[in-house]
């Protein structure tokens, strides 16, 4: 294999994959931005983006170097079981897009903390503000900075930290033209994250086949699960070594659920491009988004396992050793891109590019959107303009890059370096904030008594829960929960509380304090903020009810078939 190499053909590709954006991202901002300088046009793109663009920008921003390479990564450890996270999430954006988003859009919400200021008081909303900040500036940016590296360092060869940097250049040049920009340049990032992922995939199933003495990709498939049969179950069992990461059907009734409603539903980054629609065209922007997401696992798991297999062959015994020798999952997406031939491999690089700088592009301006609609305009400048709050934006998207980049490098290496799989690092650590977020929000939509304090609880006392669970197996013997599936040896010895078991508890937890301090501050005769919800809000058209319908038996199908 000629490995860390790229032909003149491979940069050609991706030199002509920059300019198309790059020319496409610059018309787009010269044509939509004509008549509309406001603050809501530059971060939300109000009214300007079609259900298509809406499907694809939230795909493209979704799938990053944390699939690519983490997912991927998890793929080469543990199997087709880590699709869950894709697979779930379809189900997830069709609840999203009938009970959640048309809240936001009836109560006219722009921001999350916007929607916490006007749902409870501006002390959740500054608090949860700079909560998200934090979050999405070092596990978020830091996480896709540096997976993003690892992969473009090992298809290129380039120094890691130059990679990092020119990443960070390429997205702060696209999310300064603001959401129209990232929304319409999104369509063709997820053309090329498409076509260069399945071209991976293909290559992958070929060679399989290849090195069996057959030929096809239906082959190569089935010597895939002949291969690796054991990387080819959903539903894990309490003895599998993997337990700790997706604990049996936790995936399918317990935290998988938290994950993925807040990320989808609660979450800035996400919401924000369907906040600037009307309700029939952001529903099926999420719906489109959702049969996008069941076809994620064959782009980005697959070729996970394919990689072990070839490793298990010999093939790739040296390119998934770190430098320490040290097998490192991380590797295994670049080591199967490195497979493909001149011009394809340039493709699949661009693809990969786009992936990260598209998920980058994303995340910051919706950093900008935050510190400046819910920090600045509110605690720092109430008096702004709007061109004055455009360019606070701007300033935000290159100081939070800056930030991002700075982080990578110094403990970059130390959460999500070799051995260690960044896929998992993210989930866990987002995983300490979402379940109170997730219950103050869901009882902040749909319970009209729950108080400014109850929300606090959740804020500040969901973290604190998360935390204690986390370390609670080093105060005490946690073994007797192993017959009930919450506990298990970790690689310390002692028995450790899955991290998605462990949402579950806070979440509930957080649920029924937030009942018992709205019960007695009602009782006291507290007034509460209540939004505007309506039961006619959450009626869907026939084609929408269609398109659900038509996941949930694929889904079915998929979890039965490889259960």
């Amino acid at each position: 294999m000629n490995l860390k190499t790229l032909s003149i053909g491979d940069y050609a590709v991706f030199l002509f994959y920059f300019i198309v954006v790059s020319l496409y991202g610059w018309w787009v901002y010269r044509r939509k931005n004509k008549s509309d300088g406001t603050s809501k046009g530059y971060f939300l793109a109000e009214g300007s983006l079609t259900w298509w663009a809406i499907g694809a920008s939230l795909i493209a921003s979704n799938i990053s170097a944390e699939q690519m390479v983490g997912m991927s990564g998890s793929g080469f450890k543990m199997g087709l079981a880590i699709s869950t996270y894709e697979w779930m999430a379809a189900a997830t954006l069709v609840i999203v897009a009938v009970f959640f988003i048309p809240v936001y859009l009836k109560n006219k919400i722009a921001t999350m903390p916007q929607f916490l200021h006007q749902r409870y008081n501006g002390t959740v909303a500054m608090i949860m503000a700079i909560f998200w900040l934090m979050l999405y500036i070092v596990v978020n940016l830091m996480s896709i900075l540096y997976l993003g590296g690892v992969a473009i360092a090992g298809i290129s060869g380039l120094d890691l930290r130059l990679v990092i940097v020119l990443l960070a250049v390429f997205a702060i040049i696209i999310t300064l033209g603001g959401m129209k920009v990232i929304g319409y340049t999104d369509v063709i990032q997820v053309f090329f994250l498409l076509l260069g992922g399945l071209a991976a995939t293909y290559i992958a199933l070929h060679l399989i086949s290849e090195k069996s003495g057959t030929t096809g990709l239906w082959n190569g498939f089935k010597l895939l699960r002949a291969d690796a049969s054991d990387h080819f179950q959903m539903i894990f069992k309490k003895g599998n070594a993997n337990y700790l990461d997706l604990p049996g059907l936790s995936v399918l009734i317990g935290g998988m659920w938290i994950t993925n409603l807040n990320y989808w539903g609660c979450n800035q980054y996400i919401t924000q491009r369907a906040l600037g629609a009307d309700l029939k065209t952001a529903r099926s922007g999420i719906l489109f988004a959702a049969f996008l997401k069941l076809l994620m696992p064959v782009i980005v798991v697959l070729p996970g396992i394919a990689a072990y297999v070839l490793y298990q062959k010999g093939m790739f015994h040296h390119e998934m050793l770190s430098s320490k020798g040290v097998l490192d999952v991380n590797k295994a997406y670049p080591s199967i891109l490195n497979l493909l031939p001149n011009y394809l491999k340039g493709l699949s690089f661009a693809a990969l590019t786009a992936a990260i700088v598209a998920s980058l592009a994303g995340k910051a301006n919706s950093i900008a959107t935050i510190f400046t609609l819910d920090i600045y305009k509110k605690a720092i400048n109430s008096k702004a303009s709007e061109k004055n709050l455009v360019n606070t934006g701007k300033v935000a998207v290159v100081v939070a890059m800056v930030l991002g980049v700075l982080l990578s490098f110094v403990i970059g290496d130390m959460l999500m370096g070799e051995g260690k799989q960044g896929f998992q690092y993210i989930q866990e650590y987002t995983g300490f904030v979402s379940p109170g977020i997730f219950a103050m929000f869901i009882l902040g939509f749909f319970w009209k008594k729950a108080t400014s304090n109850a929300a606090l609880f959740a804020t500040i006392g969901g973290l604190g829960f998360a935390i204690v669970f986390k370390f609670l197996p080093y105060w005490t013997n946690l073994s007797f929960l192993q017959p009930f599936g919450f506990s298990k040896l970790n690689a310390d010895g002692v028995y450790e509380i899955p991290f998605l078991d462990r949402m579950g508890f806070v979440f509930i937890i957080c649920i029924v304090g937030m009942y018992i301090i709205s019960m007695i501050e009602n009782a006291k005769g507290l007034r509460t903020n209540g939004l505007e919800v309506d039961v006619n809000m959450f009626k869907t058209n026939r084609s929408f009810a269609i398109g659900a319908i038509v996941i949930a038996v694929i889904l079915t199908a998929l979890y039965t078939f490889f259960w």
